[in-house]
C-alpha cells in the first residue's frame, strides 16, 4: 500500500481526494493536514510514503513546508498540487525537493498514476517546467561540476532528468540496481545536490536530457 498524507487548507478539497484516493487498491490516505505546519508534523508522525501538497495554504506554505521536511531528512515523497495559472510556483517547489506536481483539475486517474509515479522513484518534469528552468538560468551556470562527471554518470543523469527510477535505469544500461545507486550517490556528491530531482533540474539547465 502507498500510504498517503493530504495537506490542503480546503475541507471539501481534502474530502474529494480521500474519497477518490480510498478506492484505489494500492493507496490508503493516513491522514490530513489544513496547512503546512500542520503538514510537516503530520507528516514526521504519520511518516507517510507520498504527501500530496498544496502550494498555497494560510502560513506556512508548500514550498516552505516542503523546505522543512527536507531539513527534517523525511523520506516522504512530494507532490505539488497547482493550477496552470501557478506555473511560477512550480520551479521553487521542484528545487525545494518536491518529486513533481500535478494540477489542481488533474483527472482522477491520473492523478493515482502521479502518486504511484512518484513513489516509485520517478521525477515528474513536464515540458513546460522544462522551459521555465532554461527561461530563468543562465546557460552554462554551473558546468564546471559537471565536467567531474563520467560518460556513465552523465548516461544516468539523464535517464534521471527523463523520469526513470533506478530499476528502469538498471535495465536500460544492463546494470544492478545497485550499481546505479552507486552512480546516483556519486552524481550528487560531485554536482552537491540534495537528491534526484534537484539532479534532474540540473540535467535539464545543462541539456543532458534525452
Amino acid at each position: 500500500m502507498i500510504r498517503v498524507l493530504l495537506v490542503d487548507d480546503h475541507q471539501v478539497v481534502r474530502r474529494g481526494l480521500r474519497t477518490f484516493l480510498e478506492i484505489q487498491d494500492d493507496i490508503e490516505v493516513v491522514g490530513e493536514a489544513a496547512d503546512g505546519a500542520e503538514g510537516v508534523a503530520r507528516a514526521e508522525e504519520l511518516k507517510p510514503d507520498v504527501v500530496l501538497m498544496d502550494v498555497k495554504m494560510p502560513g506556512t506554505d508548500g514550498i516552505e513546508a516542503l523546505r522543512k521536511l527536507r531539513e527534517l531528512a523525511n523520506p516522504a515523497k512530494v507532490l505539488i498540487v497547482t493550477s496552470f495559472t501557478e506555473q511560477r510556483t512550480v520551479v521553487p517547489a521542484l528545487r525545494a525537493g518536491a518529486s513533481g506536481y500535478v494540477y489542481k483539475d488533474v483527472d482522477p486517474e491520473a492523478l493515482a498514476g502521479a502518486i504511484r509515479s512518484v513513489h516509485a522513484g520517478h521525477v515528474l518534469l513536464q515540458p513546460e517546467v522544462a522551459d521555465a528552468l532554461l527561461a530563468q538560468d543562465a546557460p552554462g551556470n554551473g558546468t564546471g561540476r559537471g565536467s567531474t562527471l563520467t560518460e556513465r554518470e552523465k548516461e544516468v543523469l539523464g535517464l534521471i532528468a527523463d523520469g526513470r527510477s533506478n530499476r528502469e535505469i538498471a535495465r536500460a544500461l544492463v546494470l544492478s540496481e545497485k550499481t546505479v545507486k552507486t552512480h546516483v550517490s556519486n552524481i550528487l556528491m560531485k554536482l552537491d545536490l540534495a537528491d534526484r530531482t534537484q539532479a534532474a533540474l540540473w540535467a535539464v539547465r545543462h541539456g543532458l536530457t534525452g
